[in-house]
């Protein structure tokens, strides 16, 4: 089997490719830095720039499916300019795929797109799955529905199109954790707002496992790619704490500083969002970190 892969070298990219690498599964993998393509036996490298509509058309010979995980990150502050790029840069790298498969004639049958729990409305009591259809009134929510309808294109290829919605991920070399750890080991971590909004967490590795588990099971549909038991922010950041062998002590950071301080992507700290994994385990997947306290253990 060999597989392409957008954002291949991103955090959870990397993990997917060293899945793929343990499975003698070779990758095509495509990188907006023609200095990060490196030939290797198994892993193949291929310059592209959706923004320019620029793609070796080469990435996608004797490719069996496509793991699409390109985008911009939303762990930035949303000027008007950078809200454009978090959404052009998810839809319009789809299209560029989209497009070069159809004027290729290409038949590939399997396209499997990262998309993220965002798209479901904040609450402190409901318990999302993936039937659940209403979808939150913010920039996140028109993000994601916006990335899923680019997926969808893809059945009109004749692919089974996979969403995966991924929830936060815990990794030691990046995203949200490191960020959460270095204030708690000087004594100055603390939660957010009430502290009581839902966290929706996953680590690194059962993320990666949920790509490959869809792709070598041919699943189609929505899946969310979240462990089966979320924590609240307080119960994270005293996770967290406890593992480092420190103390939660100051005050929680109220909501309105975080508005004032970071505007409209206070959102991505504040929002509570409780979901379910119950889908891709029905399915058989088995998750190697199913509690908070062992994924830290493992990462910190």
């Amino acid at each position: 089997m060999r597989i392409l892969i957008s954002g291949a070298t991103g955090l959870v990219g990397s993990h997917i490719t060293q899945l793929c690498k343990e499975k003698e599964i070779a990758v095509n993998y495509l990188t907006t830095s023609k200095e990060k393509i490196k030939d290797q036996p198994q892993n193949q490298g291929f310059f592209w720039d959706p923004a320019a509509g620029e793609i070796d058309e080469a990435c996608f010979k004797d490719v069996d499916a496509i793991i699409h995980l390109a985008g911009a990150s939303v762990a930035k502050r949303w000027t008007s300019s950078y809200k454009n790029e978090i959404i052009e840069s998810r839809v319009n790298s789809a299209a560029l795929l989209y497009n070069s498969i159809q004027n290729l004639n290409l038949k590939i049958p399997h396209f499997i797109s990262a998309s993220a729990i965002g798209i479901y409305e904040s609450s402190y009591e409901k318990l999302y799955s993936e039937e659940d259809k209403a979808v939150d009134d913010s920039f996140l929510g028109e993000v994601v529905v916006r990335w899923e309808q680019a997926a969808d294109e893809f059945e009109q290829l004749g692919m089974e199109v996979s969403k995966i919605r991924i929830g936060l991920v815990l990794a030691k070399e990046g995203g949200a954790l490191p960020k959460m750890k270095d204030p708690v080991s000087l004594n100055v971590g603390t939660a957010f707002g009430s502290g009581r909004q839902w966290q929706s967490w996953i680590h690194v590795d059962d993320l990666a496992g949920i790509f490959m588990h869809v792709l070598e099971n041919k699943l189609a549909g929505v899946y969310n790619g979240v462990a089966p038991n979320p924590v609240t922010n307080k119960e994270l950041m005293d996770e967290i704490a406890g593992r480092l062998d420190k103390s939660i002590w100051l005050p929680n950071v109220p909501a309105f500083a975080l508005k004032l301080s970071l505007g409209e992507m206070s959102r991505v700290l504040l929002a509570s969002q409780r979901v379910s994994s119950d889908k891709i385990e029905n399915t058989g997947f088995e998750f190697k970190y199913k509690n908070l306290p062992k994924a830290l253990e493992d990462l910190l």
